[in-house]
């Protein structure tokens, strides 16, 4: 009995090996060198762990290394004196179970087992899910490889909980985990917080594996993409058959962040529209979710205008319903489902903070296109979308270069993050084109410390441009300011273009594998426009229509040629434009700018909100 459970063993083992041998890959167990000295800074005693069997990969004798196939299967012939002894400890197992524990030796998550190949062989062949082990951890010499950052972010995250799981080799990713649970300190996790944790973890993995046909994909990451979409308190307690059903959900979104795929920014409406166009058998319906009124907020106002703009022009091809002040998670699932009931084909959530929720009904509802108002996400089951604002920046800034007299120019940004960045840098560029003494003077409305515009005046800089818009100061005579050039965002525009898509049919077009797909439209696309005030001079107003057509055209782009940043190193010299991808993620200030971007924590509470979720990762001076 025991020899047909080795034949069945080492016909797995055979596999295993065939498996690594198409991968390119040792088709043994890992061999752990020889002057372990040479390899850590330090030894750790564990004492015993219970060590994941898909962590056991390695041995420290170099014999064993061909006996047993990368998973620990049995790979020698069934008449070797060795498939009896493993034979004999199956039975063994059978009879009474295996409890003594093995040693090891644990490097970079890799354990390399010095005593008890046997024993983790045969229990892993029976489906053990740990196996108990003396364990001497090898701390890796600190250097700046990902790999090494990441397992000493791990360290931190083992003194916290004494686990051995998940495994990230990516940094950052540790942080991830905890920021999902709610964990912000680093005090040791008690009992019953392991013990949740390690439950629902073992549930996860039960029903990742159940559908998955190779152990080498990757558990962890699934794990942390599957806590980020469902959320760790409502995952807690959940089943693994449960798990497995919205597992099955979000396979792209698992894709997209093991294969790295990222954002695919379509930055042309080139989705081509079929020859003939057959009439629809009825309404398409769009629905808005925003996370305030119309009234109260000239973003939503923005958005509910492009709603009206987008419904009339399309002469009844689509009906649209609308729900305002939609402030929580809570609230938000609630408006979705209602939305859904009322036969809702495509949904626009338009504020960044809707992105979460967003996922995760796209998720359940894979018959309706989700969309969300924000930039650089990487969830392909919703499509993102945000007006290109830094080429009307560019035209605002060479505006106020023409106007001001001393070369002083005050500029007020509102949150530190994607896009906007580009919008500051864009603005000294159009600014500089025009004026060589030019300089921006950069202060932020989202601080703690109040207002930026206020600052900017006390200072005597007569032209500003906050909020989009670009005013003068005209002085106390007549208190206040004069608007000079506004910033606009044509949504209604850009609406009606993604319903069309829908209607035709062309959706799917601009699909890019398992990449997340964001619009970033501007001009060209009729969604992004600088409107002029009459007071402009003549000379301006030609000026702008200059610049515009010209970046319409392809003939301008703002961030052409040598650029500088604050400290006088070239952040860009190439000939070419700056990729669209530099552009977006642009973590770092142009030359022409005084003022620098923000801490975190002179943030606002609400601005704090949008940073977590859109910010740039500044740039280390």
């Amino acid at each position: 009995m025991s020899l047909e459970e080795y034949h069945k063993a080492m016909k797995q083992g055979q596999k295993d090996v065939k498996a690594a041998l198409a991968r390119g890959e040792s088709q043994g167990l890992r061999v752990l060198p020889e002057d372990q000295d040479a390899l850590a800074v330090r030894r750790e005693s564990l004492g015993i762990v219970e060590i994941p069997v898909e962590l056991l990969d390695g041995t420290c004798n170099q014999l064993r290394g061909d006996a047993f196939s990368p998973s620990y299967y049995p790979i020698l012939q069934e008449n070797s004196e060795f498939a009896r002894k493993w034979a004999s400890l199956c039975q063994s197992h059978l009879n009474e179970g295996i409890r003594d524990p093995i040693k090891a030796v644990e490097y970079l998550h890799h354990f390399y087992v010095v005593e008890g190949h046997k024993r983790v062989s045969v229990l892993k062949y029976f489906g053990a899910i740990t196996v108990p082990g003396v364990v001497t951890r090898l701390i890796p010499k600190y250097s700046e490889d990902p790999e090494v950052v990441a397992y000493y972010e791990f360290l931190d995250y083992y003194h916290m909980t004494g686990l051995q799981f998940p495994v990230f080799r990516k940094p950052g990713e540790y942080g991830e985990l905890l920021e999902i649970i709610g964990r912000t300190s680093r005090e040791a996790w008690s009992a019953e917080e392991i013990y949740t944790f390690r439950s629902l973890y073992f549930m996860f993995r039960n029903a990742y594996y159940r559908q998955s046909s190779s152990e080498r994909e990757d558990l962890s990451e699934s794990f942390l993409v599957y806590l980020k979409i469902f959320g760790y308190q409502d995952s807690k307690g959940k089943m693994s058959t449960q798990i497995a059903q919205e597992l099955g959900k979000i396979r792209q979104e698992i894709r997209n962040r093991t294969d790295n795929a990222g954002t695919a920014l379509v930055l042309d409406d080139g989705g081509k529209k079929p020859l003939i166009t057959l009439p629809t058998t009825g309404k398409l319906c769009a629905a808005f979710l925003h996370g305030n009124t119309a009234r109260a907020s000239e973003w939503v106002y923005a958005h509910e205008y492009g709603r009206f703009t987008m419904e009339n022009n399309m002469r009844g091809q689509v009906r649209t319903l609308s729900y305002e002040n939609v402030l929580t998670d809570e609230e938000a699932g609630q408006a979705i489902e209602d939305a859904v009931s009322k036969g809702a084909d495509v949904i626009f959530t338009t504020t960044p903070r809707l992105l979460a929720v967003s996922v995760k009904e796209a998720v359940l509802h894979p018959e309706v296109k989700i969309l969300n108002c924000s930039l650089n996400t990487t969830y392909p089951s919703v499509r993102t979308y945000y007006p290109r604002l830094y080429e009307a920046k560019f035209i605002k800034g060479a505006i106020a270069g023409t106007l001001t007299p001393d070369g002083r120019i005050g500029y007020v940004a509102d949150y530190p993050t994607y896009g906007n960045i580009a919008g500051i840098n864009a603005f000294a560029q159009g600014a500089r084109m025009v004026n060589a003494n030019a300089r921006i003077f950069l202060e932020w409305s989202q601080l703690e410390k109040g207002s930026g515009e206020d600052r900017l005046r006390e200072q005597g800089i007569i032209y500003i441009d906050a909020l989009d818009r670009l005013s003068a100061n005209i002085g106390a005579q007549l208190p206040g300011s004069h608007s000079l050039a506004l910033a606009v965002c044509r949504w209604g525009n850009f609406y009606q273009s993604i319903v069309q898509r829908v209607i035709d049919g062309t959706w799917k077009n601009d699909q890019r594998g398992s990449s997340a797909i964001n619009y970033w439209w501007g001009m060209n696309q009729g969604v992004v426009n600088v409107l002029c005030s009459r007071s402009l001079s003549t000379g301006a107003r030609r000026l702008v229509d200059v610049l515009k057509d010209a970046i319409k055209a392809g003939r301008l782009d703002p961030f052409y040629g040598v650029m500088l940043d604050q400290q006088g190193h070239v952040a860009h010299e190439d000939d070419a434009p700056l990729a669209a991808g530099q552009i977006l993620t642009m973590n770092w200030l142009s030359d022409r700018v005084v003022g620098r971007i923000p801490d975190y924590e002179e943030l606002t509470e609400r601005a704090k909100i949008l940073t977590k979720l859109q910010g740039v990762e500044r740039r280390e001076v």
